[in-house]
């Protein structure tokens, strides 16, 4: 049995059609027609395969390179063998991606799963639903009273759009998400597994134990957000959790009662924002970061994966380490104490 192939390339490019389309410049106009059928990690290459070589990277074994075409710096032309068109840019990842999204447009935007088109009659949808032309809703998808879905937008097998939630027009609503006590802009994508809109942990301590807090708050997600499968956003408790437009989430993030992130930020997978967190934009969190409530993070800041944020951050900084510091000063105790270690070690030796 061969293995199923689940992205085909949308059609076929010549090296010099990819040089004019991305501003790359062609080495050498003989092989201009040289087809691109697909894409390849350098490593692999192959007959119609189009890599890339990273400029910060030395690749050993380039000279042995099989491929239709590479993407790669002035650095590394030479050493391209003959016959494969060089296509030379400062930014060969990044007109990599670009030509991806041509030759791959089924792979940047999530599609049907069932290939259905419209609402399916195994959809359960309330009256007082409002649904626009041009939507669809899978087989399994629950849609509340008083929910509005726009047009181009998918709710996939077993989302559940809870009462009153509004979605925006071209989004995705992936399987087994819930979006509830929510509002989203347009061309949202929500991976598989998103729960939107869910209480915060709000407990407060009474005679009987803990009791609970009423989260009357909702969410708000703006335009052109994506949020990676089986991240959990919070609704507010009082005020509103709010994602600013265009910021990515990955896997696996928890994002609390009250969160505001700003527009532009990026979250990689296992990121815990706490209660009343503010981020500003374009804030970049690697993975693992963990922010205590009520912590205010300046624009364009950068957090090291691990790190532990108990304090406020300016804007433009980059912080490590558990708890945070300014970058420079967390490894310059990680220096001081390998030093110490190193010392110890050697006393220890002479001792013996």
């Amino acid at each position: 049995m061969n293995d199923p192939v689940f992205f085909s390339p949308a059609r076929h490019y010549q090296a010099g059609e990819i040089a004019a389309l991305t501003g790359a410049q062609l080495a050498d106009n003989r092989f201009a027609e040289n087809l691109i059928t697909h894409l390849a990690p350098v490593t692999e290459g192959g007959e119609g395969a189009l890599v890339f070589m990273d400029p910060k990277r030395k690749q050993p074994g380039l000279e042995s390179l099989n491929a239709a075409a590479i993407l790669c710096s002035h650095d590394h032309v030479a050493a391209v063998p003959e016959g494969v068109a060089v296509l030379v840019t400062d930014k060969p990842q990044m007109v990599f991606a670009s030509v991806g999204r041509l030759l791959y447009p089924q792979s940047v935007r999530p599609h049907p799963m069932t290939g259905e088109i419209g609402v399916s009659a195994r959809a359960i949808i309330a009256d007082s639903a409002m649904i626009e032309d041009g939507a669809t809703v899978e087989a399994g998808a629950v849609i509340g009273a008083h929910a509005q879905i726009g047009a181009g937008t998918v709710i996939a097998p077993n989302a559940v759009v809870g009462p009153g939630s509004r979605i925006g027009r071209d989004c995705f609503i992936g399987p087994n998400t819930s979006v509830q006590h929510a509002l989203l802009g347009d061309r949202v994508i929500l991976h598989g597994g998103v729960q939107v809109g869910q209480d915060g942990f709000g407990f407060l301590p009474g005679p009987k134990g803990l009791e609970k807090n009423p989260q009357i708050g909702r969410v708000i997600i703006q335009d052109d957000v994506e949020i990676g499968a089986n991240t959990t956003v919070d609704r507010g408790a009082l005020s509103d959790t709010i994602i600013g437009e265009g910021t990515k989430i990955d896997n696996l993030v928890q994002i609390a009662h009250n969160v505001r992130i700003g527009r532009g930020c990026v979250i990689a997978g296992h990121c815990g924002l706490s209660g009343s967190v503010v981020l500003g934009d374009y804030v970049m969190l690697g993975g693992r970061v963990g922010i205590a409530d009520h912590i205010t993070i300046g624009d364009r800041v950068q957090l090291a994966a691990s790190s532990g944020v108990m304090n406020d951050i300016p804007a433009g900084e980059r912080w490590a380490g558990a708890p945070a510091q300014p970058m420079r000063q967390a490894f310059r105790e990680i220096a001081a104490i390998r030093g110490l270690v190193e010392e110890k070690h050697k006393g220890k030796k002479r001792n013996d």
